[in-house]
């Protein structure tokens, strides 16, 4: 029997009601892991250029990693992905909690699924048992309500679900995908996928687990990040992903009313400490992790909030709070709970809506465009009256709900300069003006901005931040935060390389293995006599099949820019006066290009790059034809 993985691929025709089990091999699994390796492989070789993303002919795949349900701090995450009907290009988000672990312990490595269907069905799966019921009385339910209806049908509290809520429902172009109610697949747009498939959910229930090499190896480290995780990550468990906020703030890096500044004036009110302090009534925890990162919180004031929706995280607090100019906790919270109900992506939902600010407040939008709101920074009831008309598409809502970039195309009047998107996706809330490498890594991402697979330059300043676990896969110096040169280009293409590697295997970012570790557990898991170099090159090969998947809907090296308000000049805050250098950042692009072997018009890796990472037969692939 292997170990790692089932040799288990379930593959599902919605359109035909077909159910059938693809078993790919070792080879497979070595050189892809799983997560974005899975998803581009299966969207490079099973659909065509050009599609739809929200037709019949775009695939939808749900994707573990080769340590996904190992027993393991921060082993219970799964990615997800499709051609994205956000960017157009590659989609792909991660998301924690327990599915993706009960789908593995059921003995499946992936789910691939086509086609539509005729009506509203959920997917059951138990172990090797699969079949797909009808869903249509759970169709335009909240998230919660449908998870407790699933499993009292199948008399299973234990019966783990990802789904949509009528975000996804109503194919909104920021919608999530929902894990356990409330861990969201929540970038680029997969929501909508789902939705357009008219699948509902997933409901998994496996009784089996994740064969192992080498149970003991991979015990030592569980082990290990148990008796020290409050030394290692003891911050997240007191106060969340939220916990950092203030000390951005204090540093001029907290993105405020749509990243026009770095500090606001209300930060102190939506810490995480004041959280904790305040609405917070629990913890949770993803799948076999001892952190308990994960907030509940409860307000019974002019908004009710019910703790079974978790908390805000730090991006939540971000994009619904700072973002828009809102310092109160109680309605990022609202708002917070209503995209956990309605699948929808916090940060796309609240930096559109931020978008939708500062047009109302230069007078490029009116009254007459919102329905009477009176969207300005600020206003918190507003903010949670549009997270509900987005998720409906109702009235203003309705412009709003196919993010801001398209938004602004819509509505015209030079609105388009103040989304802050790349590639059509929103910012996550890290502030690139005090990060340089972080502005590179949104400029050159296949999705679009994110944060996830992202260096956060800060961490690289000192001795002994986390330059000293950069040790094992090469020689590299602390660097400020606001350098790009040559060497921040290259800590920037390794540290990538690397998250898009903790992606591949199913592994939550937030953990503190190093790289040593991690090579033990992969070895222990796998039983592969991998080294941290063969580990490297899979992140890097699910980069480049990513950007040839990009090149073939016709992305190119003129999609990989910088935004233009990072390079203008903080007006106040600590950072005053604080830009990225366009010529700086140009520059940097280029470097990073000639590192990765990608070619300067089309921004594809060279042949030679994809013959390095032994997946050369992608030299062949081609630009969907240009559309009239």
């Amino acid at each position: 029997m292997p170990n790692g993985y089932h040799n288990k691929i379930l593959r599902v025709d919605l359109s035909t009601g077909e159910i059938g089990v693809e078993e790919p091999g070792e080879h497979f699994y070595r050189n892809y892991y799983g997560g974005w390796n899975f998803i581009a492989h299966y969207l490079l070789t099973e659909t065509e250029p050009g599609i739809d993303p929200l037709g019949p002919d775009n695939i939808l795949v749900f994707a573990p990693g080769i340590l996904t349900g190992v027993p393991l701090g921060g082993g219970g995450r799964n990615a997800v992905g499709a051609k994205s009907p956000l960017t157009g290009g590659f989609g792909a988000g991660e998301v924690g909690g327990s599915w993706g672990a009960e789908l593995r312990r059921a003995g499946w490595d992936a789910i691939v699924v086509k086609g539509v269907a005729d009506k509203p069905v959920y997917l059951w799966i138990q172990d090797d048992k699969v079949e797909i019921r009808d869903a249509s009385h759970l169709w335009g339910k909240p998230t919660a309500d449908v998870q407790e209806t699933i499993q009292e049908e199948l008399g299973d509290k234990r019966v783990c679900v990802t789904q949509i809520g009528v975000g996804g429902e109503n194919l909104v172009r920021v919608s999530s995908i929902m894990n356990d109610i409330n861990r969201a697949v929540g970038r680029t747009g997969l929501g909508a996928v789902m939705g357009s498939k008219k699948l509902k959910a997933i409901a998994v229930r496996g009784k089996g687990r994740v064969q192992m090499a080498d149970a003991k190896r991979v015990n030592e480290q569980a082990r290990w990040l148990s008796e020290n995780f409050m030394e290692v990550s003891g911050g997240l468990h007191d106060h969340g992903t939220d916990g950092g906020l203030i000390n951005l703030h204090d540093f001029g890096g907290l993105p405020t009313r749509n990243f026009q500044e770095g500090h606001f004036e209300h930060a102190q009110a939506i810490t995480g400490e004041t959280m904790t302090n305040t609405i917070l009534v629990g913890r949770d925890n993803c799948y076999a992790c001892p952190v308990y990162c994960k907030r509940e919180v409860e307000v019974n004031g002019r908004y009710k909030v019910d703790r079974v929706y978790g908390g805000p995280e730090y991006e939540t607090v971000g994009s619904l709070g700072s973002v828009c100019g809102i310092g109160d906790l109680e309605a990022i919270a609202m708002g917070n709970q209503l995209c956990n109900a309605y699948g929808m992506d916090t940060i796309g939902t609240g930096v559109t809506i931020a978008w939708a600010m500062e047009c109302f407040e230069r007078g490029l939008i009116g009254p007459e465009d919102t329905g009477g709101l009176d969207v300005r920074f600020g206003n918190a009831e507003v903010m949670v009256q549009l997270v509900e008309m987005m998720a409906r598409r109702e009235g203003f809502g309705d412009v709003l709900a196919d993010g801001s970039l398209r938004a602004a195309r819509k509505i015209g009047r030079g609105t388009e300069k103040y989304a802050m998107q790349v590639k059509g996706q929103e910012l996550p809330m890290h502030e690139p003006r005090i990060k340089f490498g972080l502005d590179l890594g949104y400029s050159t991402s296949p999705t679009g901005a994110d944060h996830c697979h992202n260096i956060h330059d800060t961490a690289y300043e000192s001795e002994n931040g986390a330059i000293k676990g950069m040790a094992a896969i090469g020689d590299f110096k602390p660097l400020p935060a606001n350098d790009i040169g040559p060497e921040k280009v290259r800590l920037t293409k390794y540290h990538i390389d690397w998250q898009v590697l903790q992606n591949c295997y199913g592994l939550c970012l937030f953990m503190p293995y190093s790289k040593e570790q991690m090579q033990d557990i992969v070895q222990g898991v796998t039983g592969w006599p991998v080294s941290i170099l063969d580990m490297m090159n899979v992140g890097e090969r699910a980069l480049a099949m990513a950007r040839v998947y990009n090149h073939r809907e016709g992305f190119t090296a003129e999609d990989d820019k910088p935004l233009w308000r990072i390079s203008t000049k903080f007006k106040s805050g600590p950072q005053e006066g604080v830009e990225v250098p366009l010529e700086d950042i140009t520059r940097a692009i280029e470097l990073y290009y000639e590192m990765n072997g990608y070619d300067k018009v089309t921004g594809a890796p060279n042949e030679g790059k994809l013959v390095e990472l032994g997946v050369g037969w992608l030299a062949e692939q081609k630009p969907a034809p240009a559309v009239a």
